[in-house]
């Protein structure tokens, strides 16, 4: 069977397999990475040293944290076969998207707020976001979850099928990992400036491209002008070059304002606004989660159509 038609019905098993499962509530290999990776941290971030040896060091990090797992994968392509290796791949792209898990959150935060229930809101909310959610207002609140559902939707649903179809169980978890480690040091805060750049400008450039694919998979399944104008002329604004893009068509596909000032430990950061329309509610939370589900099975409806295109003009395969 032709490479790509495999890896599409693996997309589609991996996503039923999250829909019937969700995420494992234990030994979950990216809890292990992130100890892992905190380790590594605690050992090489010498926060006293030149900005260059800082840098350097956290080039050393980043690889000595990334590499084994790579490693491995590249030679599971060769030793394992048939339906082992069919099921590997499965369960790779399964644990690296969390759909299902993703939805929870966002649902935590907007069931608080629809009850009512401001203080339960605050404490779901300030599982998925760093910033303090007790200074945020309910609009905040709702705000803070749907810009998380959007921006993970992209980093961790989209960009991981994106890098399986494009490089296949190794491209997946490189990409996972690097977008771990930019959740973990990617922070230009004085501990993390240096010593994280180098995660986060990977995960920049690995996410460039299905950032783009995502903010226009938000525009067609929302207020498609709004989202493209909000995208053309918001995303730049943003100090994440590919949280704007997303955001920004996110929101507008929605109509509602995004962004604005958020609270966080350190003080209130002030942020453009994103998209158009009212403050955001419950119902914004949910809309962003129907979004990224939506947007999931369009993805998977289009590389169904072209994996049968592949079988009807490329009998053989191409792959």
């Amino acid at each position: 069977m032709d490479t790509f038609v495999v890896a599409v019905l693996v997309c589609g098993a991996a996503v039923l397999l999250d829909w019937l499962m969700g995420e494992p509530r234990r030994w979950h290999p990216l809890v292990g990475f992130g100890r892992w990776a905190s380790l590594l941290e605690q050992r090489l971030n010498d926060q006293q040293t030149f900005p260059a040896h800082s840098l350097l060091l956290g080039v050393l990090a980043t690889l000595v944290a990334v590499m084994p797992a790579v490693v491995l994968a590249i030679f599971l392509q060769f030793l394992l076969e048939g339906w082992l290796w069919l099921l590997t791949q499965v369960a790779g792209v399964w644990l690296a998207i969390s759909l299902r898990g993703l939805a929870e959150h966002g649902r935590a935060v907007s069931t608080a707020l629809a009850c009512g229930d401001g203080a339960r809101a605050r404490l779901a909310v300030g599982r998925i976001v760093s910033r303090d959610a007790a200074a945020l207002s309910d609009e905040g609140v709702a705000a803070a979850a749907s810009e998380s559902m959007l921006e993970n939707g992209a980093d961790a649903v989209f960009s991981s099928v994106f890098w399986y179809l494009v490089a296949g169980l190794p491209g997946l978890v490189l990409h996972r990992l690097v977008n771990t480690l930019d959740a973990m040091w990617g922070y230009r805060t004085p501990r993390y400036l240096y010593f994280g750049r180098c995660a986060a400008r990977l995960d920049d450039a690995m996410n460039w491209v299905p950032a783009r694919l995502t903010a226009l998979t938000y525009a067609l399944l929302g207020n498609t002008r709004q989202a493209v104008k909000c995208w053309r002329e918001q995303s730049g604004t943003w100090d994440s070059p590919n949280a704007g893009p997303v955001m920004a068509a996110g929101a507008g596909a929605l109509g509602v304002t995004l962004g604005g000032p958020a609270p966080y430990s350190d003080g209130v950061k002030q942020r453009p606004l994103l998209g158009r329309g009212q403050g955001a509610t419950a119902q914004t939370v949910e809309g962003a989660i129907s979004l990224v589900q939506r947007g999931v099975m369009l993805w998977l409806l289009v590389l169904l159509a072209l994996a049968a295109s592949v079988n009807a003009f490329w009998p053989g395969g191409i792959g």
